[in-house]
């Protein structure tokens, strides 16, 4: 019972703030903080209550309006909630006015995510490149926030003359970038060395948004232990496997998820690890088909590569958990040939889209996977072929 009580009281207990704008409708404003929600989860935190106003456009000095402000201040009091976090960036001044008003913890999206990218990073690079984000993420913000960093200097010898607290901070802050960016510079040419070293396999990497099932799917067809689990970001760093289908070898590559509003200074700072997408022959497009927003998370992804000057690739859609889709599409008194009906229209739709470049299966329930090798293997035999038009039996498994 102590330990229970205990537990409830580090709870870090939260509530979520996001702004309905001109251009959205109510309905995207409650996706975006149903995922700001599932963040807060993979997180460690509580999210206790949602907070939304519509504003034309936010406040300069609160984000939200004052007496929205007031009304979340009121709701808090008593309530052991320790942070208030905002779905969209706040500035250092935002910041700090809210949580003169709230008296709390106060963060943004982009603070969040790099909380858990924080968590998640294993390897040195995938580390040094958090700890960049965040120094960027700090830096524009020392003005109104300063008093949160942790003091990393100072004392004799690390002062000017004249020079503020704020000012040694910006200093540091900035030394500290400079010095994030050589180390990665260094951990990039080792990688792009063993990338060179893999020679003449096609690469094919595995793509979508966060949480889609990527890494499921990589376990399924590489027949590797990959760490998958139901959190966004479950997994940070690229891995790589050599899968060999009717006798042909390829590359197979798992990489980080993407997200809508994810922190541009994030992307720049995970652009090595997004080399594996760029540098693929062949991108395989994970979709979870049982989102009910599935569409505008292909849309995030198909712009992400677009920046990456990806979009060029054969890109194979794989439209994932089926077996979930038909969960809560059907009911159990729909006659068979409707469901047909609907799956037949759905495929159809897709397949035209595409291309004639989409599957459908389900990771978890392995359904329809061998019809995924087939296809992935005379998408890589195609790749071969062009690669190498003259050598007749190479990697062709004829």
């Amino acid at each position: 019972m102590i330990d229970k009580r205990n537990k409830i009281e580090n709870e870090e207990r939260a509530v979520l703030i996001g702004l309905i704008q001109k251009e959205q409708t109510e309905t995207q404003a409650q996706e975006y903080l149903d995922e700001l929600a599932f963040l807060a989860t993979t997180a460690g935190a509580v999210a206790v209550k949602t907070f939304t106003q519509k504003l034309p456009h936010p406040d300069s000095r609160t984000f939200i309006g004052r007496g929205k402000l007031e009304e979340i201040r009121q709701y808090i009091s008593g309530k052991n909630i320790r942070i208030a976090i905002f779905d969209d960036e706040l500035s250092g001044a935002q910041i700090n006015n809210i949580e003169k008003v709230l008296n709390i913890k106060t963060i943004d999206r982009s603070d969040l995510i790099l909380d858990i990218f924080a968590r998640r990073a294993k390897t040195a690079q995938a580390k040094a490149q958090v700890e960049l984000a965040q120094y960027q993420y700090i830096l524009p913000r020392l003005r109104g926030m300063w008093k949160h960093l942790e003091r990393l200097g100072g004392g004799i010898g690390t002062r000017g003359p004249g020079e503020t607290e704020i000012e040694t901070d910006r200093r540091i802050v900035r030394d500290k970038i400079s010095l994030l960016r050589k180390r990665l510079a260094e951990i990039d040419k080792q990688a792009f060395t063993q990338r060179k070293e893999r020679g003449e396999f096609i690469r094919v990497a595995l793509v979508g948004y966060t949480n889609v099932g990527k890494s499921t799917l990589m376990n399924v067809l590489s027949k590797r232990d990959v760490f998958a689990e139901n959190k966004l970001f479950a997994t940070l760093d690229t891995t790589t496997s050599k899968v060999v289908y009717d006798n042909t070898p390829f590359l197979l590559s798992d990489t980080v998820g993407f997200i809508r509003k994810l922190p541009h200074h994030l992307v720049e700072s995970f652009k090595s690890t997004l080399d594996e997408v760029r540098e693929a022959d062949i991108l395989l497009h994970v979709v979870d088909i049982s989102h009910p927003q599935y569409e505008e998370q292909m849309a995030v992804v198909n712009q992400t590569l677009a920046e990456l000057g990806a979009l060029d690739k054969p890109v194979i859609t794989l439209f994932n958990k089926m077996d979930r889709y038909q969960e809560l599409t059907f009911d159990q008194w729909l006659e068979e040939s409707t469901k047909q009906e609907i799956l037949n229209d759905l495929y159809q739709r897709w397949q035209h889209e595409t291309g004639g470049r989409a599957v459908f299966i389900s990771a978890t329930g392995k359904q329809n996977i061998d019809q995924l090798r087939q296809t992935i293997l005379q998408q890589v035999r195609s790749s071969y072929r062009i690669r190498y038009p003259y050598k007749t039996n190479f990697f062709y498994g004829e």
